[in-house]
């Protein structure tokens, strides 16, 4: 008789042998009961967790394979059926759940209850070793390693379509990976920050390429695909929040600067968008880089956005004017009031000439108008 903890009440009818031979439990329990194969008058066990399992895992002693048995059941049942087995004794069963469970597939919720439900089976004689290899490896490759061959594969990728889906779909593990375990980006910093400097060194070398005279077509193509690669990992190092470095890096580019100014802007204008990213990213409070890092952010590569600006409207679909702008006038306006009037005086000149081929930057422009003409004499009145 089984006693669920619900009150339910089942009665089985079963034979002393067969109990006895497949479960410690029931012959500890019948030790002494000498009435051989017939059947038992009663058995009771209280407070069942699963009375509806125990009743399945007691049927299965008389099966000469269980494991046949458990085909079309689902995770979540054996594990509740392992559990039941365990706790009998029944020692074949137990075997023929991991049986099952070694050989079907379960990722996510499942994952993790398989996991949590044989990992104290180690200390057994079950061999549950080959299930918990399927997360976990004794591998020699570390996961920076292959973190690392796998951004190397993406950035070197031909196919349009296929680096795309990759490139949101890491950034995307990444950002998650990010949110549940701490540390990561101080062990993966390193690693980005390599792929930054060799991206950096190919674009270099790529500018200089094209700016001489006759230079093959298929220059222009590999400076777009450089210039997304170093913004995926700007990204990358966004979410991470480790970007600081990277404003550092690109606001010292003055020599990349310079080969900018020589190109075509069909050519270069993809060279921009890494700028304008950079400047939402200060505006949003992304990254924290020092005052003279911001000056010589604006120094170095604000003039090259300006003239880049109206193919960046045309011609990248992912370009937000709007953003912009706001992060450009931010950053601005995070200057001494010195640094603000030199940039915004100049700015000025540039927009009376090119109107909306020009960023607008009235709003960066109305804040410094109010610190220079107006905030001085409403605190000399007070």
């Amino acid at each position: 008789m089984l006693f669920g903890k619900e009150g339910i009440a089942v009665r089985m009818t079963v034979h002393r042998d067969v109990l006895c031979g497949s479960s410690t439990f029931f012959a500890e329990k019948l030790a002494g009961d000498g009435h051989g194969d017939s059947p038992l008058r009663s058995v009771e066990i209280h407070d069942c967790d699963d009375a509806e399992i125990y009743v399945e895992t007691v049927g299965l002693m008389y099966c000469d394979e269980a494991k046949h048995k458990l085909l079309k059941q689902n995770v979540s049942r054996v594990l509740r059926i392992m559990k039941v087995a365990e706790s009998l004794g029944f020692h074949a069963c137990v075997k023929s759940c991991l049986d099952y469970l070694e050989a079907v597939p379960w990722v996510g919720e499942e994952e993790d209850s398989v996991v949590s439900s044989i990992r104290h089976l180690q200390s057994k004689s079950y061999g549950v070793s080959p299930l918990l290899k399927r997360v976990t490896s004794d591998s020699l490759y570390s996961p920076t390693d292959t973190l690392s061959h796998i951004v190397e594969m993406v950035l070197k990728s031909s196919d349009d379509r296929g680096r795309r889906e990759m490139k949101a779909l890491v950034l995307n593990l990444l950002k998650d990976s990010s949110r549940c375990t701490e540390g990561t980006s101080d062990i993966c910093s390193g690693l980005f920050y390599s792929s930054c400097r060799g991206c950096l060194e190919r674009l270099q070398l790529l500018l200089a390429e094209a700016s001489e005279a006759g230079f093959p077509s298929q220059v222009t193509r590999q400076i777009t695909l450089e210039t997304d690669n170093l913004l995926w990992l700007v990204e990358i190092l966004v979410n991470q929040r480790i970007c600081d470095d990277f404003v550092v890096m690109w606001a010292s580019q003055s020599e990349l600067a310079s080969l900018h100014a020589k190109l075509h802007v069909a050519s270069r204008h993809t060279v921009s968008c890494i700028t304008a990213r950079l400047f939402v990213g200060i505006g949003r409070g992304e990254m924290l880089p020092s005052k003279d890092t911001r000056l010589l952010l604006l120094q170095v590569w604000l003039q090259a956005l300006i003239d880049d600006y109206s193919w960046l409207q045309c011609s990248c679909r992912s370009f937000d004017r709007k953003l912009v702008e706001e992060g450009i006038g931010q950053t601005i306006l995070t200057l001494p009031l010195e640094d603000q009037r030199s940039i915004l005086l100049t700015w000025l000149g540039r927009f009376l000439k090119l109107g909306d081929n020009c960023p607008n930057l009235q709003r960066a422009f109305e804040v410094w108008w109010r610190r220079t003409f107006v905030r001085p004499y409403v605190n000399q009145a007070r």
